[in-house]
């Protein structure tokens, strides 16, 4: 099977969504996030989603890709041999329950990879004065999917050179729940199978039911803001990584912060979150965090 890197530049039907509180707050529940700004609706100024909440807001074009893709005759069978490979989040501000928000999505890069092919798709938030919320790059990779010809666009990922078993600045180690995935896949409402169904998850080889990797994320960037930015998840303006390993529920996993870079308006923080195994689940992690 081949894809053509001239799908790039193609773009989606938008979609209309509102930011709800239930959402915020289910959003936050999913990963355990206790932080009140998600979930103390009576202070003064109320409640932010979790920066993270992005991603179940763009899932909504993913799960129906045929319904906001179709009119480009993408090769949608193609995504069947689809796993989440890169993910780069920015945040111009953070969302709060009650605002509408205008989602665009354009194919930015169709890339050769030695595995197959690295699709990565753009995803553009805007609010009702046409104002930027956030920028999504998700890169899936196609597994034994040739691209046809050198490809065209950027990955837009960094590669640190920081090895997973280098002294870390701090280290949290975490547990994973047993029901972690479940939860996940409801509270969120980002479902795959492979995430809740044993059985969907052997038939395609895997050795059990998995993590999804944006929980994984979404909890590493819970314990950095935590510890460095003031546990104020409105400091968040970027995170990015690759997802190269497996997180099974019922386990352990290493959330470490490896190297700090400041500047005069922002703190970049590079991590990597190892799994039971001592294997990088995330890899090439950096968070952006505004200065306080």
């Amino acid at each position: 099977m081949k894809i053509s890197p001239e799908y790039v530049g193609a773009v989606c039907k938008p979609l209309e969504v509102e930011v709800t509180a239930r959402q915020c707050m289910n959003y936050a529940a999913s990963i355990g996030d206790a932080n009140t700004w998600h979930l103390d609706d009576a202070g003064a100024e109320g409640i932010v989603a979790p920066p993270m909440l992005a991603v179940a807001l763009t899932w909504r074009i993913s799960e129906r890709f045929l319904e906001f893709w179709g009119d480009n005759d993408f090769p949608y069978e193609a995504l069947a041999r689809q796993v989440h490979y890169s993910e780069r989040l920015q945040w111009e501000r953070p969302m709060r329950p009650g605002e509408r928000l205008r989602i665009e999505g354009e194919v930015a890069a169709i890339l050769p990879h030695r595995a197959g092919t690295h699709l990565i798709i753009a995803y553009t938030a805007y609010d009702k004065n046409g104002s930027t919320v956030f920028v999504e790059h998700t890169g899936g990779l196609l597994r034994g999917v040739i691209c046809d010809g050198e490809g065209r666009g950027v990955d837009g990922l960094v590669e640190y050179n920081n090895a997973a078993d280098a002294m870390p600045f701090w280290s949290k180690e975490l547990h994973v729940s047993k029901l972690a995935a479940h939860i996940y896949d409801g509270c969120a409402d980002i479902h795959f199978p492979i995430h809740i169904s044993p059985a969907f998850a052997k038939s395609v080889g895997l050795p059990g039911i998995l993590l999804q990797g944006t929980a994984t994320l979404a909890m590493a960037v819970r314990e950095i803001i935590a510890v460095e930015a003031d546990n104020d998840p409105r400091r968040l303006r970027a995170v990015g990584a690759r997802f190269t390993g497996m997180v099974r529920p019922d386990s352990a996993i290493s959330v470490r912060v490896l190297a700090k870079k400041e500047t005069d308006n922002t703190q970049q923080c590079h991590f990597v979150v190892l799994n039971a195994n001592g294997k990088p689940a995330i890899s090439d992690g950096f968070v952006d965090i505004a200065a306080g």
